[in-house]
């Protein structure tokens, strides 16, 4: 077969391939990265040359190796170009002293241990032909190495950018990552001089190219940067122009004797930090990169990855002491550091989790090793797989240490955010927990009549209540640019004045102040809108419905996900355009999700004084009629008569239930069914009935699911009610 062919066969397979294993991996709440690199490894001699070897090398012969490799180091160039470009100064200007000092040290320990370990590990891994301090400054900085891009994603992904803990992450991340890259080149000078002292014209021509190219570079860039600002477009002419930059530069540090991706890396960090040039260059750039070249240098070094070479046990005791070597030097280095600049001991340790972060930045190091022969086959497989472990524990160590409710605790607010805590921690003070509303908002231009609902369930003159609007942000890609920090801030910002539009629409004007936005970065809707109702004590959810892309269950996708697992109440609002709740219409078959039903309209009957309600029975020929349940018939028993005049039980028989509610609710502005049998609702799929229900009725529709018998929605309103009567 033509090795072109060949070539863009394995291109094929790789793209399909770190796809399905990274969403698979993102499905387990890790990096998408973690899961290409697993890729990668799989179609090597590990995975697919163990279980299939003819078929491996008919797929991946050698002559292709070459092409695979060109491919990959096109891909690094322009992925360094994207870190540095992503290396913001915003990410240094806090807590810089505390930064440097800790950052330093948790590259220090490390590295000492990593030398250390370099005396044991030299004679049985390496030979003469490499020297001992090449292998010595390769091994430290391999095991000092922070992943910033990925440590970034995580931040971002589990919202702790705006954290005491998540800023000083990024400030130690971003100094640790100019501080490795240094001492890194300084090791590939040294492997490929022989020696220290033959390095020093390296390294001297090394430092006069990056002062060039802070002066003269910016200037230039600078001017790009200006022309930029007054177009506002970066046209093709202008991204050639940085395309040839990048390549020049990379081609430079090449030629100086450290590695192409310093040259690109340093073009990157150098480029204006002009928030849309930034924006659109890492949006043209970053798709095909990611995509395409990126795969491609996972399935490269997963072709040089061979575990198979771990075939005794003295080698994975020596694998195992490598793991441990790089955790408890990382770990113990930021640790100790924060504790002596004032942190505490929780924050301290969340700080070195993150730290220990290696990722694909480690995978980069570790290529470059190898390929200048200063690590063996064989230490190149300890140390892929202590990258991809020690990336793998960050997310769960770190949510063991540092949960999401004092990552709550811990954002630092805006004054306006501030004042709002105040006044709910003002309000809880005085009155008892407020009662609480969480409503997802997938887009706050159209939703207006979902949170108007939630607001009119939940606000009266009786009892403290809140109305959550949650916009969860969803970041697909994990290293893209729109999920760094800085861009996933202004992502959050403009949803913020979204739903800020969206409140100051919200009518009567009194119920604004009662409604306050939550707004979250997430990779996992469903889960992420569960457990922030867990996190705020949420009494109840609504949800708006949709039909989602690959099914005809409107109750399917995120919407049934949040009905089947979340851990409160919730209900899903079919809105009719009509925004009246004067008269309220509940099916009532006599099940748990019906009592909420009926509950939740006798909120609106208590909460609005102009509300009626019609409580409609239907039961077929001869069937004893459903009573309702004890705590109801108590409830509406103890409110008022001003209130039970207010409300209607129709008895009907009919031998299809679901015409009968859709007849009834023509003359109604609301009606509200439990996920009840009787109008062909089930609890769990909550499948085709229901879109016929939500087709047919006539009015806008509440669909409810009650998880807790023992939460009440109207016992504290009814209990202000009655003093109110007796006074």
């Amino acid at each position: 077969m033509h090795t072109v062919v060949l070539v863009l066969i394995e291109v094929l397979i790789v793209i399909g391939l770190s796809r399905l294993v990274g969403l698979a991996f993102r499905w387990i709440n890790q990096p998408l990265v973690i899961g290409e690199i697993v890729a990668g490894i799989m179609l090597g001699p590990s995975f697919f040359g163990l279980i299939a070897p003819g078929l491996a090398a008919t797929l991946f012969p050698a002559q292709t190796i070459p092409f695979l490799n060109v491919l990959s180091q096109v891909g690094l160039i322009f992925f360094m170009f994207l870190i540095g470009l992503e290396l913001n100064p915003k990410y240094i200007s806090g807590n810089l002293e505390i930064a440097v000092l800790t950052s330093h040290i948790s590259i220090l320990v490390p590295f000492s241990l990593g030398t250390l370990l370099a005396v044991l590990i030299y004679p049985l891994l390496s030979d003469a032909s490499v020297s001992f301090t090449a292998f010595a400054l390769f091994l430290g900085a391999a095991m000092s190495i922070t992943a910033f891009p990925v440590l970034a994603r995580i931040i971002t992904e589990n919202n702790l950018q705006r954290t005491r803990l998540g800023t000083l992450a990024l400030t130690c991340a971003a100094v640790d990552d100019v501080t490795t890259w240094c001492v890194l080149a300084v090791a590939i000078a040294v492997a490929r001089t022989g020696s220290i002292s033959s390095a020093f014209p390296t390294i001297a021509e090394s430092l006069v190219y990056i002062a060039m190219m802070v002066t003269l570079g910016r200037t230039f860039l600078s001017r790009l940067a200006a022309h930029y600002r007054r177009t506002r477009r970066l046209n093709q002419f202008l991204l050639a122009l940085i395309y040839i930059g990048v390549i020049a530069s990379a081609l430079i540090t090449e030629l100086i004797g450290i590695h192409l991706i310093f040259g690109a890396f340093l073009l990157g960090a150098i480029m204006p930090k002009d928030a849309g040039l930034v924006r659109e260059l890492a949006t043209k750039t970053e798709d095909f990169v990611l995509i395409f070249l990126l795969p491609v240098f996972f399935a490269y070094s997963g072709l040089r990855t061979e575990i198979g070479l771990l075939n005794r046990p003295e080698l994975w005791i020596l694998c195992a002491l490598v793991l441990a070597v790089a955790i408890a030097g990382k770990y113990i280095g930021t640790y100790i550091a924060a504790r002596v600049s004032g942190i505490e001991k929780r924050e301290a340790s969340a700080l070195g989790w993150l730290m220990n972060t290696r990722g694909l930045t480690e995978l980069i190091v570790l290529n470059i090793g190898l390929e200048l022969g200063v690590i063996s086959p064989l230490l190149f497989t300890m140390l892929v797989i202590m990258a991809l472990v020690t990336t793998f524990m960050t997310s769960p160590l770190l949510e063991l240490t540092y949960p999401k409710k004092l990552i709550k605790l811990d954002v630092v607010e805006t004054e306006s955010e501030a004042e709002t805590v105040v006044e709910t921690t003002t309000r809880g003070e005085n009155f008892g927990n407020p009662y609480r509303i969480l409503v997802p908002i997938a887009n706050p231009d159209t939703q207006k009549g979902l949170v108007q609902l939630a607001a009119a369930i939940a606000i009266n003159n009786m009892h403290p209540a809140t109305v959550n609007p949650l916009s969860l942000i969803e970041l697909e890609e994990d290293y893209a640019f729109e999920s760094t920090p800085v861009e996933a801030d202004r992502l959050i910002q403009q949803r913020r004045q979204q739903l800020e539009d969206l409140i100051q629409r919200l009518q009567p004007q009194a119920v604004r102040s009662y409604v306050h936005p939550i707004i979250r970065v997430s990779n996992n809707v469903a889960r992420e809108t569960a457990q922030i109702a867990a996190l705020e004590q949420a009494d109840l959810i609504i949800v708006g419905w949709h039909r989602p892309a690959f099914s005809n269950n409107r109750l399917g996708g995120r919407v049934g996900q949040i009905l089947t697992t979340a851990s409160v109440d919730v209900a899903v609002f079919i809105d009719k355009g009509e925004g009246l709740l004067e008269s309220l219409l509940v099916p009532y078959s006599a099940n748990i999700h019906d009592d909420l039903a009926l509950t939740l309209a006798l909120r609106l009957l208590v909460n609005r004084d102009t509300c009626h309600l019609q409580i409609l029975r239907v039961v077929s020929e001869h069937q004893v009629k459903d009573e309702l349940s004890y705590e109801l018939r108590i409830l509406i028993e103890q409110m008022p008569r001003s209130l039970r005049d207010r409300i209607d039980i129709i008895n009907i028989e009919a031998t299809e239930p679901i015409q009968s509610v859709v007849a009834a609710s023509q003359n109604v502005d609301l009606t509200i069914a439990g996920t009840s049998r009787a109008w062909g609702i089930e609890r769990q799929t909550l499948g085709r009935y229901t879109d016929e229900l939500a087709i047919q009725c006539r009015s806008s529709l509440l669909i409810t699911r009650r998880y807790n018998q023992v939460t009440s929605h109207l016992t504290s309103v009814l209990t202000e009610l009655k003093s109110e009567v007796t006074n």
